[in-house]
């Protein structure tokens, strides 16, 4: 092969490799944007009206969902409290950005449900723009069965964070002989879960105090918790569920 043949073959195959090369990295790049193309970065919906972080979402290719709603002096009813996943967080396209609502300013008065059946009860708090929270049961012979013992927040709470109450409902008496079943106590303010105890004459020892814990964001379908207020009980013991009697000292451990 002449001294110009072999010049040729060596161009022919460098462009050859150049076209590769270039068809490579344009395959590369084309990967890249078809993987990171699909993914966006969570705004700070925080403080938006939920029309508009609707909008904002939307825009950006993710679902928005409204799974829990609370009270707030600081945020204007209607606005955005809390979201999960936090800002910044990036996610592919069509995931689902859960947020808390704001309520505005507790205006509702909480009514006594206590002595009430649990349907009477129930449609007071309707009527009052309230729902049915956490409900436990009790044996307990001095009240039929079905009516309430205890609420939580107690009637007329004022700040409250959420518009729903928590009901003790009398259960079946098993005789006093065979004690009580521990009902469970955890996210009750402590001076109504003191409250509860006494009525059945249960005595509390003083209560450990911890620092709150920071309820984790949430994720799959789980809802968004809510801060942990100071004086609920974060723990019992005995523990729900467990037979006690009015011998018994209860203790409980309560968010500082």
């Amino acid at each position: 092969m002449s001294k110009r043949g072999v010049m040729n073959f060596f161009q022919v195959a460098s462009l050859l490799m150049v076209l590769v090369a270039a068809a490579m990295l344009a395959a590369v790049t084309t990967m890249h944007f078809a993987i990171h193309g699909a993914e966006v970065a969570v705004p700070s919906l925080k403080g938006m009206t939920v029309a508009e972080a609707r909008s904002e979402t939307s825009g950006l290719g993710l679902n928005l969902d409204v799974d829990n709603r609370y009270y707030s002096g600081a945020v204007a009813a209607g606005h955005i409290l809390t979201q999960s996943p936090a800002p910044g967080t990036v996610v592919r396209r069509e995931w689902r950005v859960r947020v808390a609502e704001s309520l505005g300013p507790q205006k509702v008065e909480v009514p006594d449900t206590t002595g009430h059946q649990q349907r009477i009860a129930a449609l007071e708090l309707r009527r009052a723009g309230l729902e049915v929270g956490q409900i436990a049961q009790l044996p307990y012979g001095k009240a039929a069965e079905g009516i309430v013992l205890a609420q939580d927040p107690p009637a007329h709470a004022h700040g409250i964070e959420r518009p729903s109450i928590g009901l003790l409902l009398a259960a079946a008496d098993n005789t006093a002989k065979d004690g009580f079943v521990m009902p469970s106590l955890v996210g009750w303010q402590l001076g109504s879960a003191q409250a509860q105890l006494a009525k059945i004459g249960i005595q509390s020892l003083p209560p450990t105090m911890v620092d709150a814990p920071m309820p984790a964001i949430g994720s799959g379908d789980q809802p968004i918790a809510a801060p942990i207020r100071p004086g609920a009980v974060v723990g019992e013991e005995p523990p729900a569920g467990s037979r006690v009697f009015q011998t018994t000292m209860v203790k409980l451990t309560v968010a500082r």
